[in-house]
């Protein structure tokens, strides 16, 4: 009995310290005071089960013989343990504790849409900003171990995001052979390559719209476990119609059928379990293709092409599940079916009309323009002869009408997210983007605002994202110059964190 009853006793004590140890390691974002308060109820569980009168009555009723000085000798070694363990912790502790950075910025946009300020101190404890104050403060005054970090001659702001990016592709003459010719895993490779270009680009976040499910959910969790240099992945699930934009195309009968997605679907009852199935796999977004597409190799157009029905249900079944739906839309027709179904944003929009418009601002749904996809695509179409037929025509078509429209929908006062559909343009040359967007009519202070606080609106993330403010996630980007005044600032980010880790300097 003695034994059973100290196996108990340790096996709960081991269970206290083992939840506990556990959600630290999840929450390691707390900072070390948090591991401090999780040990310190650990402690408090364990004392009071030694403690426990009816564990000391039960213990000595079955074990007379050994005494009152051997319990004592026994709480006394179980003490000592909970001791050393908590050394441990609190060394841990001590760790997290002297994980401090302390930025000096001289010119700092720590809220894009506001003024920016000059001489900013940015301190950051375990990956999170603790403070933003103005001068440049001692980085000893926040700890003896802290890390000053010199970017007084830069311009400092929030890492952008693009919400509209394909980062397990690049397209390209030979985008065909390669999808036949490359694994998974070739793929799985190319897309962490795709990933870090993307980062030092000074884009510490991006939605990818578009790719194979398994290897996209794969890269977003290497990245956020720290496997991966690359930048935070909002990884979507797609949803399309038998036929339609996001359906494969342009290959033999065999082929189609082997590629064709479980998400493809026909009805509203068929798209609610696409959705539903999209969701289980792990999809943080759904993707849906509400119109016909430039790139679908078939003459099927740029209009509407998945129903009313089709478009309500995976809106509601998405919704339902806690999930933002985001539509690829071309024609006006399209765009207004997808808002009216409550669409979350509209992935390129480029003949919105004032319908569109009225509905966009009615719902406060995204416009994600993606004009570099747009002049991508044109560039190709005149300068190789790689595109079918049907691709070209709807490239030169599409490609040279969206920067109008998108000015319209700009100066009407519609949310806009900066997105880029990279993939289709080369990874690393996001902010390119920029550049179009403001040939457009869309001031700098705009552009940057929608690259960081609206995108982290979209993705429901301005807790943690889109400004440099206590408590966010410390993704922190520089440049040499300006972008207030010059936005080809953007296009030369000479440093990157996230996280607080320092990835380019």
């Amino acid at each position: 009995m003695r034994f059973t009853l100290l196996a108990d006793f340790l096996s709960r004590s081991f269970d206290i310290l083992r939840r506990y140890a556990t959600l630290d390691a999840i929450g390691l974002a707390w900072g070390h005071t948090g591991f401090v308060q999780l040990y310190s109820t650990y402690y408090i569980q364990l004392f009071a089960w030694i403690d426990c009168p009816c564990v000391l009555s039960q213990y000595f009723a079955d074990n007379r013989d050994v005494g009152k000085e051997t319990m004592k000798n026994l709480k006394k070694t179980l003490l000592g343990t909970a001791a050393i363990t908590g050394m441990v912790a609190f060394a841990a502790s001590a760790a997290l504790a002297a994980d401090v950075k302390v930025i000096h910025a001289g010119e700092l946009l720590a809220v894009p849409g506001t003024a920016s300020k000059s001489e900013q101190t940015v301190v950051i404890e375990g990956g999170r900003i603790t403070a933003v104050l103005d001068g440049y403060r001692d980085a000893g005054d926040f700890g003896a171990d802290a890390q000053a970090v010199d970017l007084k001659d830069k311009f400092v702001m929030p890492g952008m995001m693009d919400m509209h990016v394909h980062i397990q592709m690049e397209l390209g003459p030979n985008s065909d052979s390669q999808r036949l010719r490359m694994s998974d895993a070739d793929i799985a490779m190319q897309s962490v390559h795709y990933a870090k270009q993307t980062l030092m680009a000074g884009f510490t976040t991006v939605r990818d719209l578009g790719a194979n499910p398994e290897q996209l959910y794969a890269l977003r969790d290497g990245v956020a476990r720290g496997w991966i240099d690359g930048p935070r992945i909002v990884g979507s699930g797609g949803v399309s119609v038998t036929g339609g934009h996001g359906d494969v195309d342009g290959m033999r009968p065999d082929l189609l059928e082997k590629y064709t997605s479980k998400t493809i679907c026909d009805g509203g009852a068929d798209c609610r379990r696409a959705t539903r199935r999209a969701i289980k796999f792990g999809a943080d977004v759904i993707k849906i293709t509400a119109t016909g597409g430039v790139l679908s190799d078939t003459n099927t157009g740029t209009g509407q092409q998945m129903a009313d029905d089709e478009l309500t249900e995976v809106m509601d079944t998405a919704h339902s599940l806690g999930r933002k739906v985001a539509a690829h839309a071309h024609a006006a027709q399209g765009i207004n079916a997808a808002l009216r179904a409550g669409v979350d944003s509209i992935e390129h929009g480029s003949y919105a009309d004032a319908e569109s418009i009225r509905l966009f601002k009615e719902t406060g749904a995204y416009l994600v323009p993606t004009l570099l996809a747009g002049a991508t695509v044109v560039k190709m179409a005149e300068s190789s002869d790689f595109m079918s037929p049907a691709i070209k025509e709807k490239a030169l078509r599409v490609g040279n009408d969206m920067a109008g429209n998108f000015a319209v929908a700009y100066r009407e006062g519609v949310n806009i997210a900066y997105g880029t559909d990279s993939g289709v343009s080369k990874h690393g040359t996001n902010a390119e983007e920029a550049l179009l967007m403001k040939e457009a009519g869309m001031s700098e202070a705009d552009i940057l605002k929608s690259a960081t606080v609206n995108a982290a609106d979209l993705i429901d993330m301005s807790d943690s994202l889109g400004t440099l403010e206590a408590g966010k996630y410390a993704d922190i980007i520089a440049m040499d110059t300006s972008p207030l005044s010059d936005i080809s600032a953007v296009l030369n980010v000479s440093f990157v964190m996230k996280g607080g880790k320092i990835y380019k300097d």
